[in-house]
């Protein structure tokens, strides 16, 4: 590429723009009309993109049951925290999924209102109802078991996914799984049943991963993973790797890790990190082992959020840790001042920005 000034290539320009945070590059494109051409093309989206998936965050609602308004955290590795606003929504949301770089938010005072934004534009889309009767179809409270978000960045398109047990007025669940699929691409929903005789953790159903045009959640038994293909409209199961122990104090979680399905397991002394290394054959293999002892006092209170091949992020009750696996170095990245009602972990999801555009 050449140069207009005289003074960078386009391509060092490009390189040094797609380096920055979303709010200061949209002050950057308003410097002059060259660069706003350059941080406007697909090439420019394509290479922020690229970027800023290296760069995982740590993203944590912590509002109060008595705030008017959504309050969220950023948890940056390499720019600390940052507050994070909603507000452009113009309601009190609760984050239920997150895929690269949106956000699908059930409203809070509006029962089977749901929206999907980019917090880092401010573009937001609001999900057209289904015609589910809201109330009557999900058990136990009326609310989906599952929220799964899959965002598409090269088709620029996203699926949201609402499952739960179905269950007529006055009766209990049948034990029938009513799946609600939307496609922004059709701007319409979609639906299909199957049986299934699963339960979720709280944290099961946080830590949805979408990869391979499939969304996974960690079954409550934590015995496999319970996979949708967003293709086919099908279900399947994902064995775990024969490595996992399953005794006392061990805990498993269902994270992503470079576009990869990984599983990491806590043990008193350990945490033991998978990667799926071939997702037609299940084949499963350890990256890292990390001895726990030097934070042996929190192990039993804290839970892997999200991953690099470079970090790893993990909350408590009242913080948030960093581990950087190439030197070992454990590091506080935020903690809680004050009285909080929920655990940090409670509300927490993995996040990376995105410039791309999905209205």
């Amino acid at each position: 590429m050449s140069s207009r000034d005289g003074i960078f290539p386009d391509e060092v320009t490009l390189q040094i723009l797609a380096r920055l945070p979303v709010k200061p590059l949209f002050r950057a494109k308003a410097v002059c009309k060259h660069w706003y051409r350059l941080s406007s093309g697909k090439y420019f989206i394509k290479l922020y993109n690229e970027v800023s998936a290296k760069n995982r965050m740590l993203l944590v609602d912590i509002s109060d049951s008595s705030d008017a308004k959504s309050n969220l955290i950023c948890v940056d590795k390499q720019r600390g925290v940052s507050e994070f606003s909603l507000d452009f929504l113009r309601d009190r949301v609760k984050v239920r999924a997150s895929s690269n770089g949106l956000l699908c938010c059930s409203s809070i005072p509006h029962k089977g209102v749901y929206y999907v934004c980019n917090p880092m534009t401010r573009e937001f889309k609001l999900l057209p109802k289904s015609r589910e009767r809201p109330v009557t179809r999900f058990y136990p409270n009326g609310d989906a078991a599952l929220v799964g978000l899959a965002c598409n960045l090269s088709m620029q398109k996203f699926n949201v996914v609402l499952a739960g047990y179905h269950r007529t007025f006055g009766h209990r669940p049948d034990g029938t799984f009513i799946c609600l699929v939307f496609d922004s691409g059709l701007n319409a929903w979609r639906k299909f049943i199957s049986s299934q005789n699963e339960h979720f953790t709280h944290m099961n159903k946080n830590q949805v991963v979408f990869v391979n045009r499939s969304l996974h959640w960690l079954t409550g038994s934590c015995l496999f993973i319970l996979a949708l293909d967003l293709d086919l409209d099908v279900w399947r199961k994902i064995s775990l790797p024969e490595q996992v122990s399953y005794g006392v104090g061990s805990r498993v979680y269902l994270l992503e890790l470079d576009g990869c399905l990984s599983v990491i397991q806590i043990s008193d002394a350990w945490m033991t990190i998978w990667v799926m290394s071939d997702y037609q054959s299940e084949q499963w293999h350890v990256v890292d082992r990390v001895s726990l002892r030097c934070i042996r006092v929190m192990v039993p209170g804290i839970f892997p959020i999200s991953q690099t091949g470079e970090y790893v992020f993990l909350a408590t009750h009242r913080q948030v840790l960093v581990y950087h696996r190439r030197s070992g170095v454990w590091k506080e990245m935020y903690s809680v001042e004050n009285s909080f009602s929920l655990p940090l972990w409670f509300s927490a999801h993995s996040f990376r920005s995105t410039i791309s555009s999905y209205n």
